[in-house]
């Protein structure tokens, strides 16, 4: 039988979950906390960026050589002049400029109309199918990423292999592989703010020893991960990091996920999948073009994935950051000069092992009898294939299907998002 536990001080950042009960765990963690920085320096590593809300698929990765986007968007529309160029066809949103560097140099490509082939509209719907990773099944357990994890073991010798970067698991890490959740990196820990540190330090010594001289063998080995985990972070000096390259991150909480990742991939613990959600791209109401409330969220965006791949240096050779979005928005914009919920949405691919600077799947058009339900991008790339892909591609995995329950994927389908 398998027992999740979860310890979340609300104060100050600790959140270890679903480590369950295995007697391994410890093992390996005692292991890491002696080798520290002894994981291969080339560990591959998946970056998952959820933009919860739907963003606006059409506005990030903008079809200025199409007529009909500015037909269809009077008012929201992102002004040719102002769009960044990538194709001719297909360009960037001035606000996500930082990126082309990256497009430029091949190390980041975008997947259009792709997302789910389920048709819901239902904001909690759809983040749930994405994350479970079976479109229409509402009663999946556990989430892709962490079947993933409980599929292939050989990269289970850390405590840090499947992170989260926010105050509670989520979905697409919720499952019976330990994994864990980082509110912030620096305050990870037992956290009792009103004690001084000499009281806390003998506060955190008194929880260990309860934990340890628990008669049940069980609690002991359980709540003894997590201070594995801390006791790891405490090696490293994390106060003092200063991001690499001239790298600078935005401010904000989606920001310091960013740097936070970067400090945990360069300090060689053992990162091999790490998440971090950033919120406010449901766009009812003004949205905007170049400038407004859309443009405000790809600013910190593109700003921080930039600030993340310049920091990262040489070791974004091994790093993929996928973005995704629960579904897109309609292509006609609303009358609050907005949009509503559509179908397909674009995603992003960051990285050393991209193959960069194109703009991957079968775009449908935007002509009404193109699209879903006469409104909607209509989706042509299942997001399971690109999902599946990186896992295969970049991470290795083999059961794919293990992963992906209920579907097969073929490489045959796979939208080239990774060279070799």
């Amino acid at each position: 039988m398998i027992i999740s536990r979860r310890v979340f001080v609300k104060s100050g950042g600790l959140a270890l979950v679903s480590f369950g009960l295995d007697p391994l765990f410890l093992a390996r963690a005692a292991f890491a906390t002696n080798r520290l920085s002894g994981y291969p320096p080339n560990r591959p590593v998946l970056v998952c960026l959820f933009q919860r809300g739907a963003v606006d698929g059409l506005n990030m990765i903008v079809p200025h050589g199409d007529a009909l986007y500015y037909r269809e968007r009077p008012r929201i529309a992102v002004p040719a002049t102002d769009v960044i160029d990538l194709d001719g066809y297909f360009g960037l949103h001035p606000r996500l400029a930082p990126l082309k560097q990256w497009w430029d140099a091949k190390s980041l490509a975008a997947i259009h109309a792709i997302g789910s082939p389920d048709a819901s509209r239902s904001h909690f719907d759809a983040q749930d199918y994405m994350e479970a990773g079976t479109p229409g099944v509402k009663a999946t357990p556990d989430g892709w990423l962490n079947r993933y994890c409980q599929h292939d073991r050989q990269h289970a010798d850390t405590p840090f292999r499947a992170v989260a970067f926010g105050p509670q698991l989520p979905r697409i890490l919720a499952g019976s592989a330990p994994s864990l959740a980082i509110d912030d990196l620096q305050a990870f820990g037992l956290r009792a703010p009103r004690l001084q540190p000499a009281a806390r330090d003998r506060l955190t010594r008194a929880f260990e020893q309860l934990y340890a001289g628990s008669a049940t063998g069980l609690l002991s080995s359980s709540s003894q991960e997590a201070f594995h985990a801390v006791q790891m972070l405490q090696q490293l000096d994390l106060a003092e990091y200063r991001p690499t390259n001239d790298a600078a991150y935005p401010r904000g909480r989606f920001g310091k996920a960013m740097l936070e990742i970067a400090q945990l991939i360069k300090a060689d613990v053992g990162v091999q999948l790490a998440f971090a959600d950033v919120t406010g791209w449901d766009t009812h109401v003004n949205q905007g073009a170049s400038e407004g409330l859309l443009a405000t969220r790809l600013g910190e965006f593109g700003q921080a994935l930039a600030a993340f791949a310049q920091d990262l240096g040489e070791k974004l050779r091994d790093v993929v950051v996928l973005t995704m979005s629960e579904f897109g928005r309609t292509v006609r914009e609303n009358g609050n000069s907005g949009t509503d919920h559509g179908h397909a949405t674009a995603m992003l691919v960051l990285g050393g092992p991209v193959n960069g600077g194109t703009v991957l799947g079968r775009w449908p058009g935007l002509d009404p009898a193109q699209r879903f339900e006469g409104r909607d991008v209509q989706v042509t790339t299942d997001f399971r294939d690109l999902f599946a892909e990186i896992l295969a591609r970049h991470l290795g995995a083999r059961d794919l299907s293990a992963v992906f329950p209920g579907f097969t994927p073929d490489p045959g389908r796979f939208p080239g998002a990774i060279r070799g």
